[in-house]
């Protein structure tokens, strides 16, 4: 197992130094999931939420979320995206929505956070406006997808572990 990278010598916190890295594509794909009662799920997906369009509004705060995560995540690097894009799927046989967030730019350090950070931000946007109607909503099933870029390559997660997270292009 690889060391943790964000503590020094001392054992302190400290912000890893990626001045030496090299400026490469770096992608990353992370999901979550907001378990819901089938008629929170109708409303979503019918449009007839009394707050609007609910998917649009966490797709938004999913965005900005990823922009912001270097004032959120305390060791991240400010990174400049080029991309983000947050995608959901109603999951009936699940029971609610799955979230898929991509995060892409050309940097020296991975964009994973980023990627976390706008998945888990719609989450709780979706929550956030649906609580009134389904306040045990449940999040979960946050993680990383697949990485690539950087000395590190490409990682995805294996299949097995993937069983039950729905792949990108669901509704967007």
């Amino acid at each position: 197992m690889a060391e943790l990278t964000h503590l020094n010598a001392a054992g302190e916190a400290s912000m890893v130094d990626v001045s030496a890295k090299a400026v490469t594509a770096r992608e990353a794909r992370a999901s979550g999931f907001v378990s819901m009662q089938p008629e929170t799920l109708d409303l979503i997906e019918q449009g007839g939420h009394k707050k609007g369009d609910v998917l649009s509004v966490a797709r938004i705060a999913g965005i900005q979320a990823a922009k912001k995560t270097a004032d959120l995540i305390p060791l991240c690097h400010p990174l400049a995206l080029s991309k983000v894009q947050v995608d959901f799927e109603i999951d009936r046989a699940r029971g609610g929505v799955a979230i898929h967030a991509l995060c892409r730019l050309s940097g020296q350090t991975g964009v994973e956070m980023e990627a976390l950070t706008a998945a888990s931000v719609a989450a709780l946007t979706l929550f956030d406006m649906c609580k009134a109607v389904d306040p045990g909503m449940v999040i979960g099933d946050l993680r990383v997808l697949e990485k690539q870029g950087g000395k590190s390559g490409h990682w995805q997660a294996q299949q097995a572990d993937m069983k039950d997270v729905a792949e990108p292009g669901g509704q967007s």
